[in-house]
């Protein structure tokens, strides 16, 4: 199972404009649905003087929590669309599956009234400009998976899991530093356990089997050549 999320400790921020009223989008990453009322209480009061603070977030990898409020305006012409242009964003592989991610539109009232379908087609507009200046990851349930190999021969090794697209999540070296123990993230079902087997043994890793761990939730780019760049890690639930 795998879904796209915003990558951590990033956030997305956009402003138009529409007949002078001001649309100002914020899109951050959250872990929870308290993460997201903090994320829209904060904002709330950063920008205390504005008339309305529109928001809507999606949790979960099954994306089933989703909450949006219209903070004053026409019912169902802020949230809703919000929410829709989260739900509907593709951000790899175009496919819609963004989640954990909250965004707020706060809006400036310029004097003139936009109708529904302008209030609807703005704080949608404001949102979509927000998720294209966004950066993505793709979260993943995996397992870790640990192994021995030879410190002398660790660069070929380490390059051959990456381009077969099992990020690596860290190294330990033995005491005498003739092997280092690295630790892997491959994808939580049989199949991609069994490839990963199997392309151990093919690297004459035999003697060391992969040591299983418990399922993650890893964050890793989309491309296996950008694993080098490092991956987030989660405690399975």
């Amino acid at each position: 199972m795998h879904y796209s999320v915003l990558r951590p400790g990033t956030e997305s921020r956009q402003e138009i404009e529409v007949q002078r009223s001001r649309f100002i989008a914020v899109l951050r990453r959250v872990e929870s649905e308290e993460d997201a009322r903090s994320m829209i209480a904060g904002l709330r009061q950063q920008y205390r003087d504005a008339r309305h603070h529109c928001s809507a977030f999606v949790l979960g990898p099954d994306r089933q929590q989703r909450r949006s409020n219209d903070d004053g305006e026409p019912a169902g012409t802020a949230g809703p669309p919000m929410l829709e242009a989260l739900t509907g964003h593709t951000p790899t592989n175009g496919v819609a599956d963004l989640s954990d991610v909250c965004a707020v539109v706060i809006r400036y009232f310029g004097g003139t009234l936009l109708g529904t379908g302008g209030l609807t087609r703005a704080y949608s507009s404001a949102v979509a400009s927000a998720l294209d200046g966004a950066s993505f990851l793709t979260r993943s349930r995996m397992r870790m998976a640990a192994l021995i190999i030879p410190t002398a021969d660790m660069g070929r090794y380490l390059h051959a899991f990456r381009r077969a697209g099992y990020p690596v999540l860290g190294e330990s070296y033995s005491e005498s530093g003739s092997n280092v123990r690295v630790r892997l993230g491959i994808a939580d079902d049989a199949g991609a356990l069994a490839e990963a087997a199997e392309l151990t043994a093919r690297l004459g890793l035999g003697a060391h089997p992969l040591e299983l761990g418990d399922p993650l939730w890893i964050d890793a780019p989309a491309s296996p050549d950008e694993h080098q760049h490092g991956t987030q890690v989660r405690p399975g639930t």
